[in-house]
């Protein structure tokens, strides 16, 4: 155990150093609607949002850091070499990220680096997948989806006169997206680990569309008879009430990451009987997320609060109200999701309520991408990392 002293404190400040860069790059998610629609001044958003990325962790259950620790990679390939490169290995891609103002996820950053790691230390049976009669239902509940949510949209496309082939179209895809994760709260499905991860990638930014568009739908509905200067003033604040719900919601899930990782670590080496989360892990996590906020990601903000579409601010409160509520949902279910994903669904989804023209598809299409590649860009790097430093290791 005195032997792996070093690398295991290398490995804790290598968990919180990734907290740290996952607040400098999600800083956005939280202040990206507020500052587009000038609700917060950005350093007032800023402060207040690493406030709540702090808080976030103490006011959940540690489902999302248990899952982090225990349910991507088999116990075996959770070793304290490989669990230090992983960590290295996703801080480099956020990082990079952060700096070209790319809003990649820093939760699939992590998976993949532990991935990586995992196979490059055991194989590809460090992997935990699921079972064939699994994938199989998710199939079949997301079809029924589907079928549901098109005829559903496209109803309500008629009613409001809308465009109902676009409505038909957005609704087949978040009904597919959205019965997976309402299956799983009522208990019909049981989806875990690394299959939940995967398919959430898609389904957030689903679920944060359709939630954003049907609330927005239904707020602008309320609302086409007032005065826009009355209209501003009710929802600047309710904006800001649910930006701040949805930094703390941020901070429960991405601020366990850092928590699973450092109890793996020092399970691990046998400094722990049990993955029982101890209370300074969950203070030093929260800790890094809020000082990387406080720090904050300007290019990334810069995107997705002005490039995707523009935004009013009862849209705003719209998609900081769905994004929220996702987030909240996922991390009492122990699923670590991006809240990039969420959020960039939700601005997607108030600006498809004026038509399809209103969203810069092709901004969409370049986030949607990097979130694609996050996970096995991570994979390669750490699976890449870890077998160059065995190398050089027994080398010595």
């Amino acid at each position: 155990m005195t032997g792996f002293a070093p690398i295991i404190l290398f490995g804790v400040i290598l968990a919180l150093a990734l907290n740290f860069v996952n607040g400098l790059n999600d800083a956005s998610h939280s202040i990206a609607t507020v500052v587009a629609t000038k609700a917060l001044t950005p350093i007032k958003a800023v402060f207040y949002t690493a406030i709540c990325n702090m808080i976030g962790p103490f006011l959940f259950s540690t489902a999302v850091a248990l899952t982090i620790g225990t349910a991507i990679v088999t116990t075996d390939a959770l070793t304290p070499l490989s669990i230090v490169v992983a960590m290295g290995a996703s801080i480099v891609l956020v990082f990079v990220a952060t700096r070209l103002g790319i809003p990649i996820s820093s939760s699939h950053a992590m998976v993949g680096g532990l991935l990586g790691a995992g196979i490059g230390a055991v194989g590809f049976s460090a992997v935990i997948l699921p079972s064939a009669d699994t994938v199989f239902q998710v199939f079949f509940y997301a079809c029924i989806g589907a079928i549901i949510g098109a005829v559903a949209l496209a109803i309500i496309c008629a009613a409001f006169k809308g465009d109902i082939r676009f409505g038909i179209f957005i609704g087949s895809v978040c009904g597919a997206g959205i019965i997976i994760p309402f299956l799983m709260i009522a208990g019909i499905l049981q989806i875990h680990g690394l299959f939940a991860i995967v398919l959430f990638i898609f389904i957030s930014p689903l679920l944060g569309m359709a939630g954003a568009f049907l609330f927005n739908v239904l707020v602008s509905q309320l609302i086409k008879h007032s005065r826009q200067n009355r209209v501003k003033h009710i929802f600047q604040p309710l904006h800001v009430l649910a930006s701040l719900v949805q930094a703390t919601a941020h901070g429960a899930n991405d601020g366990q990451h850092a928590a699973g990782v450092i109890t793996a670590l020092l399970l691990s080496s046998g400094l722990l009987a049990a993955f029982n989360v101890p209370t300074w892990v969950i203070l030093a996590s929260a800790l890094a997320i809020g000082l990387g906020t406080c720090f904050g990601g300007w290019r990334v903000v810069d995107k997705m609060a002005k490039d995707i579409t523009k935004i009013r601010p009862y849209q705003g409160f719209c998609a900081a109200t769905a994004s929220s509520a996702i987030l909240v949902m996922v991390t009492q279910q122990g699923i670590p999701v991006s809240s990039t994903h969420a959020i960039n669904g939700a601005i997607i989804g108030v600006g498809a309520t004026r038509g399809r023209n209103a969203v810069q598809w092709k901004v969409v299409r370049e986030m949607m991408t990097a979130w694609v590649i996050t996970i096995p860009l991570a994979l390669a790097v750490s699976w890449t990392g870890y077998m160059l430093t065995s190398f050089a290791l027994a080398a010595v």
